[in-house]
């Protein structure tokens, strides 16, 4: 079966909440966002660059570990990488306000624990 292409940000948002349908991969995804938020905010305190370079490998670790042994999906960022970076801050800070569960069931995701 050919791959959907999206043409919308608002077209992908509910394909990318439904790859992340288990409310394991949703925290392991959290787990990585909010290291990369925290390391982007020690990166500017301290001023070392250098933790930059750990940016990628904190959010997609756990990310990729999620989909592949979790999910069992292949990451949308491999084909739609800078919609995916959006929608994983999209998604962290729409569960951080308790407002992710409208949204999965929106989606179709009927496992909506966050």
């Amino acid at each position: 079966m050919a791959e959907r292409t999206y043409t919308s940000f608002a077209d992908f948002w509910p394909f990318y909440l439904r790859e992340h349908s288990r409310p394991a991969t949703r925290r392991l995804h959290y787990i990585g966002t909010g290291l990369v938020i925290a390391l982007a905010i020690a990166a500017l305190l301290t001023r070392n660059w250098w933790l930059l370079i750990a940016l990628p490998v904190a959010g997609y670790f756990f990310a990729w570990v999620a989909h592949f042994t979790v999910e069992k999906n292949r990451p949308a960022t491999f084909t739609y990488p800078l919609w995916s970076l959006a929608a994983d801050f999209r998604m962290f800070f729409l569960w951080i306000g308790g407002r992710l569960k409208p949204e999965l069931e929106r989606a179709g995701v009927t496992d909506t624990q966050t």
